[in-house]
């Protein structure tokens, strides 16, 4: 950061950290505990694609990896989802591998690319309708937020509030509320 950008009070953004996302098993300990919302296991990555064979290789490589767990979709704003399925004790695993899509997207250059990742959370007594939660990890932010999605496209503020106030020293959570965005729609929700 320049001293023009100190004076205009700009500043730096921040760099991903991919490795935060090693912390999410452990913060689904304390998750689970303040609110009763277990893993479900699903797991998703957004990212633009990008045009050209390197970019088909890459894509056709990272399925590969992750065999007949991975889902492709694409939503209406241009992005593309790889949804993840494990079981849901097998968080440690989803992480690794919704880890090891960031990192090779990264890694070959198309870091600009990706959007987010989320891990998806449930009242596992509940019902299809029962509260769900998504732990959002934001790329080009290097932060999480949760989000709480309710029915008729509506958010259950309270519950956010909620995991916001249980994982504060667990994971780096976004400050900005106004960046806290919603996935309508994301795969694993």
């Amino acid at each position: 950061m320049g001293w023009l950008d100190a004076i205009l009070g700009r500043s730096k953004p921040a760099k991903p950290d991919l490795d935060a996302l090693f912390a999410l098993p452990s913060a689904a300990v304390t998750l689970q505990a303040a609110t009763g919302l277990a893993p479900t296991g699903l797991g998703s990555v957004a990212f633009r694609a990008a045009e050209g064979g390197a970019f088909a290789r890459l894509e056709q490589d990272v399925k590969a990896l992750l065999g007949g767990r991975v889902e492709e979709s694409d939503d209406g704003y241009g992005y593309t989802w790889l949804l993840v399925r494990r079981a849901p004790d097998l968080l440690g695993d989803l992480v690794t591998e919704l880890h090891a899509v960031n990192s090779s997207l990264e890694s070959a250059g198309f870091g600009p690319s990706l959007l987010c990742s989320l891990v998806s959370f449930a009242d596992p007594g509940a019902d299809a309708d029962g509260r769900r939660l998504a732990v959002v990890y934001l790329y080009k932010r290097g932060s999480f937020y949760p989000f709480a999605p309710l029915d008729g496209d509506r958010r259950d503020n309270a519950l956010e509030l909620q995991v916001r106030g249980a994982l504060a020293g667990e994971l780096p959570l976004e400050e900005d509320l106004g960046r806290w965005f919603p996935v309508w729609g994301a795969p694993g929700l």
